[in-house]
C-alpha cells in the first residue's frame, strides 16, 4: 500500500460543511405575456385575438415539468464511496504533520459520532456565534463523564453547528496515545498531545484548539462532586493563548456527568492496569459489557463570550499573576454558566 502524503498543516484549504453538494437549478420560469394585440415589425396593426381563458397564441401554456429522478442521489453516493475506498487503498490522501486526516474525519469518524450527538444525547448548542469564524482560538471546557465522550460531542458541536463548519483540534492526555487503536483514531481525528508546543503551533496556524484543563481530576471525580470544577492546573493554557494572541472561549457542558455515575473507584485495580482510576458505577462492572453503555442523558453545550488576549504584551505570558487571574476568570465563567444551565434544566433525560 502506498504511503499517505504528508502536507504542511497550514496549506490545506478549509471547506465549509456541505460544500461540494450540487444545488438543484431553480424551478422558476418567466411569466408569459398576456394581451389581445401586439405591434408588428412593420408597424401594421394585427387584428385583435379574443382571449381564451387567460391564454394567447403568443404565450402558449407551458408544458408541465418532468419529474426529477430520485435515483441519481444514490448513484452519486455509491460513486463517492467507491472513490473514497480507492483513495484509501492507494494511499492517495493527505494528512498533516500531526497525523490529522480531514477526509477520514469528515466522511467516517464524524458519521460515527453524529448519531450519538443528534439522537442519543440530543445535544443542544448555545452561543455558537461566540466561536470565531476564522483564525485561531482556544476553547476551554469542563471535563466529566468517566469516559471522555464530552470531548467528542464538543468536536461534533463545533463542526456541525458552526456556520463555517470548523474543525476542533482537541488536546488529549498521554494515555490516549499509548492505547492501541485509540491512538491511531485520535490522531486521524485531529487530536494531539496536550503540550504547549503543539497547542501554540495549531493556534498560530489559525486552528480551533480545545482543552479541558481539569484532566483526569475532572473526568474521574465521584458523582457526589458533579458539576464542581476541579483545579485548572497552573494556567498553561492561558500562557499558550497569550503567546499566540488567540482569544479564549469558555465552554460549559451539562449532561456528561450523569452518563456513568461514578460511585466508587477501584484504586488497586487501576494501578495494576495502569489507569488513573477504575470506575464503579451502578451498572459497571456488575452488568458486564452492558454496564458500559452510557445513560441517554440530555446534553447542553454553551459557548461563552471570548476573552481577548491581543491587548497584552509579549512578556505577559511570563507574568504568573496575570496567568492566575485569567485562569480564575475562565474557571469562574464556566462554573457560573454550569449553575445557570442546571437551574434551567427540567430533567436529566429530557
Amino acid at each position: 500500500m502506498a504511503d499517505a502524503k504528508v502536507i504542511p498543516f497550514g496549506d490545506e484549504p478549509r471547506s465549509r460543511r456541505g460544500a461540494g453538494a450540487a444545488r438543484p437549478a431553480s424551478g422558476k420560469r418567466g411569466g408569459s405575456r398576456k394581451g389581445g394585440s401586439a405591434a408588428g415589425g412593420g408597424g401594421a396593426a394585427l387584428a385583435p385575438v379574443p382571449e381564451q381563458q387567460g391564454t394567447s397564441p403568443e404565450a402558449p401554456t407551458a408544458a408541465p415539468e418532468a419529474p426529477v429522478e430520485q435515483g441519481g442521489g444514490w448513484d452519486r453516493r455509491i460513486a463517492g464511496g467507491l472513490a473514497f475506498l480507492r483513495r484509501r487503498i492507494t494511499g492517495d490522501y493527505e494528512v498533516d504533520e500531526f497525523g490529522y486526516d480531514k477526509e477520514l474525519t469528515d466522511q467516517v469518524l464524524m458519521s460515527m459520532i453524529r448519531p450519538f450527538y443528534e439522537k442519543y444525547f440530543r445535544v443542544e448548542v448555545k452561543g455558537i456565534e461566540n466561536v470565531p469564524a476564522e483564525g485561531g482560538a482556544l476553547i476551554v471546557a469542563n471535563h466529566s463523564g468517566t469516559l471522555p465522550l464530552d470531548g467528542l460531542m464538543l468536536q461534533a458541536a463545533v463542526h456541525d453547528e458552526h456556520p463555517a463548519g470548523r474543525h476542533l483540534r482537541l488536546l488529549a492526555a498521554d494515555l490516549v496515545f499509548v492505547l492501541p487503536v485509540v491512538n491511531e483514531l485520535a490522531r486521524k481525528a485531529g487530536h494531539t498531545l496536550a503540550c504547549a508546543e503543539d497547542a501554540q503551533a495549531l493556534l498560530e496556524r489559525g486552528e480551533l484548539v480545545g482543552v479541558m484543563p481539569e484532566g483526569f481530576k475532572g473526568i474521574g471525580k465521584p458523582f457526589s462532586d458533579r458539576y464542581k470544577l476541579q483545579r485548572f492546573g497552573r494556567g498553561g493554557f492561558v500562557s499558550t493563548a497569550l503567546r499566540a494572541g488567540a482569544p479564549i472561549v469558555p465552554c460549559s457542558i451539562v449532561g456528561a456527568e450523569e452518563i456513568y455515575p461514578m460511585i466508587g473507584n477501584a484504586k488497586t485495580l487501576a494501578r495494576v492496569l495502569g489507569f488513573p482510576y477504575f470506575p464503579i458505577t451502578p451498572t459497571f462492572p456488575w452488568l458486564g459489557p452492558l454496564g458500559a453503555v452510557p445513560l441517554p442523558t440530555k446534553w447542553t453545550i454553551q459557548f461563552g463570550e471570548p476573552i481577548e488576549t491581543k491587548g497584552y504584551s509579549a512578556e505577559a505570558a511570563e507574568d504568573p499573576m496575570l496567568m492566575f487571574n485569567l485562569t480564575d476568570q475562565v474557571r469562574e465563567q464556566i462554573q457560573h454558566t454550569l449553575y445557570e444551565l442546571l437551574v434551567r434544566r427540567r430533567s436529566v433525560f429530557f
